[in-house]
């Protein structure tokens, strides 16, 4: 038996920047550019700004040689909840024609920092809304494929928007991304759905509530003690007992954590799974390493997952 004390969330390490009221302030001078367009070696491409390197990722494939993407969080260490903007963030923002946000309260001060200078020359995407999430509902949509899927096809949509004289080229980009790129992502999820559909499994927070029903796992975690893990809340003291009690009586096959909020509490629980002899597995938050591209990440961490129900046996 293990208890579980009042969680803080814990990003390792977690990484201080400058006060985002410094970056709000210097937006409005940053806005007086117009230009859809900024000059990159030569050519003349789309200037867009992710909030999450995730989102960026996608971006920067699907634009290819067209776009020139910044993303904001772009380190592994960085915490995407926590995190203050500075004076080059706003400026970033201010200036591109194509931001994306993911909204749903996982990054408030991105939209700060986009309401600070209103341009109606640029577009702004905010995943959250696009597929109808609400700020109360699970906000780490770059793990539900679905929303994947719709983000891509949204971004597509906005490339022809801004640059129509081009949208050819980012029909091209698109089905490259989607039959290419990502296939090999697709073809796991649906690989791990195919063989393992149905197999009980737990997780240390919200996150994986995102991905297992495309995984067609039967995720028996209260959504309250994954919620309140991955916010830094206390569960409540029968979440506790319950998420006990599948470990220790072995109700699920495969145990999946964050590693990037790896605090004290969860990490007993892997302990104590490893202990029970239930595989553990690991996700993380944000693109691991530094520089991966959004399919090399996941695609890692869905075969480590394969691999960890593949050693529990498979279904129940």
């Amino acid at each position: 038996m293990f208890s579980i004390s009042t969680p803080k969330r814990v990003w390792s390490p977690r990484v201080g920047l400058a006060a985002g009221a410094a970056a709000l302030a210097v937006v409005a001078l940053a806005g007086c550019s117009t230009s859809s367009k900024v000059s990159t070696s030569g050519s003349d491409v789309i200037a867009v700004v992710a909030a999450e390197n995730f989102w960026g990722s996608l971006a920067a494939q699907l634009g290819g040689s067209h776009v020139k993407v910044s993303s904001i969080i772009d380190n592994p260490d960085a915490d995407p909840h926590d995190y203050e903007p500075t004076a080059a963030d706003g400026r970033n923002v201010a200036s591109a024609k194509l931001a994306i946000i993911n909204g749903v309260g996982y990054d408030a001060w991105a939209t700060k920092l986009a309401e600070a200078n209103p341009s109606s020359s640029r577009t702004t995407l905010t995943v959250g809304d696009l597929v109808g999430a609400k700020d109360s509902d699970n906000p780490h949509r770059w793990y539900n494929p679905d929303n994947v899927r719709q983000v891509i096809e949204q971004i597509t949509a906005d490339y022809k928007k801004i640059d129509p004289a081009d949208a050819s080229f980012f029909t091209t980009q698109h089905d490259t991304v989607i039959n290419t790129n990502l296939k090999t992502y697709f073809d796991t999820i649906a690989s791990i759905k195919a063989t393992y559909s149905g197999t009980p499994v737990g997780a240390s927070e919200s996150i994986f509530a995102m991905l297992s029903p495309g995984l067609g796992l039967n995720l028996l975690t209260p959504p309250a003690f994954l919620t309140d893990i991955s916010e830094g809340s206390d569960p409540s003291a029968q979440d506790k007992a319950t998420i006990d009690n599948q470990i220790k009586t072995k109700q699920i096959k495969v145990y999946v954590y964050n590693s990037q909020n790896a605090t004290p509490d969860v990490q007993a629980q892997v302990n104590e799974a490893k202990v029970a002899g239930i595989p553990v597995s690991t996700i993380t938050e944000t693109l691991t390493p530094a520089g991966a591209s959004f399919q090399d990440w996941q695609v890692a961490q869905l075969n480590a997952l394969s691999q960890a129900l593949s050693q529990a046996g498979g279904k129940r």
